[in-house]
C-alpha cells in the first residue's frame, strides 16, 4: 500500500469518526429528552431491564469483526455517559450550585459577613450547662475579639442515658450571655416544632450531622428568617450534603453555611475522619460559605491546631471548635474540648495564620 492509499484510508476513518460523533451527540439529545420526561412522571432515569434489552439487541445484530462482548462493553459506557448528562443537568439546576449562581453568597450574622474572605472562628462549649460555665467561655471569646458563640441546648446523643441538654432554658442562657457580651449565638435545633421558638434566642440555627437528612426539619429551616449552619451527615456523600442544603434553599432561605465535621470511616485513631478535600470541592460546586468543625472531626485536643491550619489552608471560610472552663467535669465530650488556657494558645497560633478577629481589623 502506497502513501496515497494510506492517506485515503485515514480520511475515510476521519469521516466515519465524525459520523460517529454526530450520531452519539444526536443520541445524547434523545437521552436527555427521555430523562426529562421520566423525571416529570416521577420515573427513575435508569431502567436496567431496558438496558439489558438494548445490549441483547446489539449482540444479536453484530456482524463482526468486534466480539459481541466488546461491543456490549462499549455501549454500556455510552449508556452510562448518557445518564451522567442527566445528572449534570440536575446539578446545574440546584439552587445551591455554583452553576446557578457564580458569585459567593455572603451570610450576614449581625455584624459578621460570613463568606467575605475573612476566616472566622465559632467557639463555645459542647453543651450549655449553666450560666456561669457559658459566661466564662463568652468572656474569653470577647477578650480575643471573637464574636461567634456556639453552645448546645438540645443535644441529640448516641445513648439515651447521656446528657440531652437544658432545652429552652439553655437557649435563654445563651440569649442572656449574647446580649451581655455582644456575641452572636449558634445553637442546634433538633425538632421542626422548635424552629420558631429558637428564632427568639439564637442568631444562627444549627442542624447537626444526625439531622442532615431530617427533611421536615430542613424544610422548616428553609422557612426561617435566621441563617442556617448545616453540618454534613456522619456518612453522607458531598452530593447528599448539597441536596440537604437544597431542601433549605428551595424552601426560601438562602442564608446557609455548610460545615464539614468529619465522616465515619474504618479509622479509629480519630473520632471521625476529616474530609479536608470536601472544602475546596464544596467551594467549587456551591456558592455557599464552608466551615470546618475541627473538634468533632478529630475528637482529639492535640489535633485541633493542625486540623484548623489545614482547613484554613484549603480555603475554609471559618472554623468551629469546642471550649469549656473545666473539660474534666463537662457533661458531654470531655475528651475533645479545650480548656481556657489551651483555647488561648489555639487562638493565638491561628491569629498568626490569618484568623480574623475584631482585634486585627
Amino acid at each position: 500500500m502506497n502513501v496515497v492509499e494510506m492517506d485515503n484510508l485515514k480520511k475515510k476513518l476521519d469521516e466515519i469518526d465524525i459520523k460517529l460523533l454526530d450520531t452519539l451527540n444526536e443520541r445524547a439529545k434523545l437521552v436527555k429528552e427521555m430523562i426529562h420526561h421520566k423525571k416529570l412522571q416521577g420515573l427513575p432515569a435508569f431502567d436496567p431491564v431496558r438496558e439489558r434489552e438494548m445490549l441483547n439487541h446489539i449482540a444479536k445484530n453484530n456482524q463482526g469483526p468486534f466480539a459481541a462482548e466488546t461491543l456490549q462493553h462499549i455501549f454500556k459506557e455510552i449508556y452510562k455517559a448518557g445518564l451522567e448528562l442527566g445528572e449534570n443537568d440536575n446539578r446545574k439546576a440546584l439552587l445551591v450550585s455554583r452553576r446557578k449562581k457564580a458569585e459567593d453568597t455572603i451570610v450576614q450574622v449581625n455584624k459578621d459577613s460570613i463568606g467575605d474572605g475573612k476566616q472566622r472562628l465559632i467557639a463555645g462549649p459542647c453543651s450549655v450547662e449553666s450560666y456561669e460555665q457559658t459566661a466564662k467561655v463568652a468572656e474569653r471569646l470577647k477578650e480575643h475579639g471573637l464574636t461567634l458563640l456556639r453552645g448546645g441546648a438540645f443535644k441529640p446523643r448516641t445513648s439515651p442515658y447521656d446528657f440531652q441538654g437544658l432545652g429552652l432554658d439553655g437557649l435563654k442562657i445563651l440569649k442572656r450571655i449574647a446580649d451581655e457580651y455582644q456575641l452572636s449565638v449558634i445553637s442546634e435545633i433538633v425538632s421542626p416544632n422548635d424552629i420558631e421558638t429558637a428564632e427568639a434566642y439564637v442568631d444562627v440555627i444549627q442542624i447537626g450531622a444526625r439531622n442532615m437528612q431530617n427533611f421536615e426539619l430542613l424544610k422548616e429551616a428553609g422557612q426561617s428568617r435566621k441563617p442556617i449552619l448545616l453540618k454534613r451527615g456522619l456518612a453522607a456523600t458531598i452530593e447528599e450534603f448539597m441536596n440537604a442544603a437544597e431542601y433549605i434553599i428551595s424552601s426560601g432561605n438562602e442564608n446557609i453555611i455548610l460545615c464539614e465535621r468529619g465522616i465515619r470511616t474504618y479509622e479509629r485513631a480519630t473520632r471521625n475522619t476529616l474530609d479536608i478535600t470536601a472544602v475546596p470541592i464544596l467551594k467549587q460546586e456551591t456558592h455557599l460559605p464552608v466551615f470546618v468543625d475541627v473538634t468533632h472531626s478529630t475528637g482529639r485536643r492535640d489535633l485541633l491546631q493542625p486540623a484548623a491550619k489545614a482547613a484554613m489552608a484549603v480555603g475554609a471560610d471559618g472554623l468551629m471548635a469546642e471550649v469549656h472552663p473545666d473539660p474534666a467535669v463537662a457533661l458531654s465530650d470531655q475528651a475533645q474540648q479545650m480548656d481556657l488556657e489551651q483555647f488561648d494558645h489555639f487562638v493565638s497560633i491561628l491569629k498568626n495564620f490569618g484568623l480574623h478577629t475584631n482585634k486585627n481589623e
